[in-house]
């Protein structure tokens, strides 16, 4: 029995050794808006139509009727909406902040947190090519998104994440509550 807790120790140690945190989601937040960008927090409650509807705009099986996402306000406008997904890449999580402008595109991905090797992580010169995307087909791996040599899963976490996020945007609107 005291092998088997060691051997969990060694192998949590092991796991939690390239664990990765770059940024907390107040850090996030403040890099996604400008100073003096009032933020709040919405949470969505779904409907049965509007998820049926954000699962076929995406292309994706979208699980859960609760949204959160943070809308920025600046001298009275909508700056934009920023959305953090927590998916799996390979076996273990990344977290990812897409901010959708006031124009329905991505204005911006960041990485919060990404648990898989380093090798595996999204550069930001590959993330940088979802910026101005909306939701479309041209919104692919096989399109207008390259795809990341060796790290493939990675890329179509991203991809589905961004893909969800815009088909929940379109769903839920731009109106600030």
């Amino acid at each position: 029995m005291k092998r088997f807790a060691i051997g969990v120790i060694l192998a949590t140690a092991a796991l939690s050794a390239h664990a990765r945190v770059f940024m907390t989601q107040q850090q996030a937040l403040a890099a996604a808006f400008a100073a003096g960008t009032k933020v709040t927090r919405q949470s969505v409650f779904l409907t049965r139509q509007q998820l049926d509807a954000a699962r076929k705009k995406s292309g994706l099986d979208l699980q859960g009727q609760l949204v959160v996402r943070y809308a920025g306000l600046a001298g009275g406008k909508v700056a934009g909406f920023a959305y953090f997904d927590t998916h799996r890449v390979r076996t273990l999580p990344e977290t990812v902040m897409i901010v959708v402008g006031s124009d329905g595109r991505i204005a911006a991905i960041e990485v919060l947190s990404f648990d898989e090797p380093p090798d595996y992580a999204p550069k930001k010169r590959w993330i940088d090519q979802f910026k101005g995307r909306k939701l479309e087909d041209e919104l692919s791996l096989k399109r207008a998104i390259r795809p990341m040599s060796g790290a493939s899963l990675t890329a179509r976490a991203v991809l589905e994440a961004s893909r969800k996020v815009l088909a929940l945007h379109e769903v839920i609107g731009a109106e600030v509550k």
